[in-house]
């Protein structure tokens, strides 16, 4: 039987492709959980719309990512912070920090979008990536000086 997924499913297929399942596989789980619809010629027709609508929002979220990391490529963080002789911060430097510095400067960021491996502990310049967007990756120049 063949059916139009609704939703990713994993080793089966994404969101608008059409798949050839079990009869029983699509009655007993895929329909009941609304995961998938039978493949009639006017659902074909409906997926094959929402799906270019969908591929419309993406294109334009990927060109929105793309001016935006134009701007932040310009964006320079400070942050002053106590730290000893040997130049090891007292505290650190952590994607939360970033967040609120990018926010105070316009941009609304998410903290789990600042690829931060693990909080900046000295001090120093450090090019800190942000993900913007799937495959959409900027870099923001973080400047760690002593108090």
């Amino acid at each position: 039987m063949k059916v139009i997924l609704k939703d990713d499913i994993e080793n089966l297929g994404g969101i608008g492709d059409t798949v050839k399942v079990a009869e029983g596989y699509a009655r007993n789980y895929l329909f009941p959980r609304n995961l998938a619809v039978e493949a009639t010629e006017g659902n074909l027709r409906q997926a094959g719309a929402e799906k270019d609508a969908r591929g419309k929002k993406v294109a334009r979220l990927k060109e929105d990512a793309e001016k935006l990391k134009g701007g932040l490529s310009t964006v320079e963080l400070n942050f002053q912070r106590k730290a000893g002789e040997d130049e090891k911060l007292f505290g650190s430097v952590t994607s939360m920090d970033i967040e609120a510095a990018l926010k105070e400067k316009g941009y609304a960021i998410d903290k789990k979008n600042i690829l931060l491996g693990e909080p900046i502990k000295a001090l120093g310049i450090l090019m800190v990536p942000v993900r913007l967007y799937p495959g959409v990756k900027a870099e923001i120049k973080v400047n760690v000086t002593k108090e």
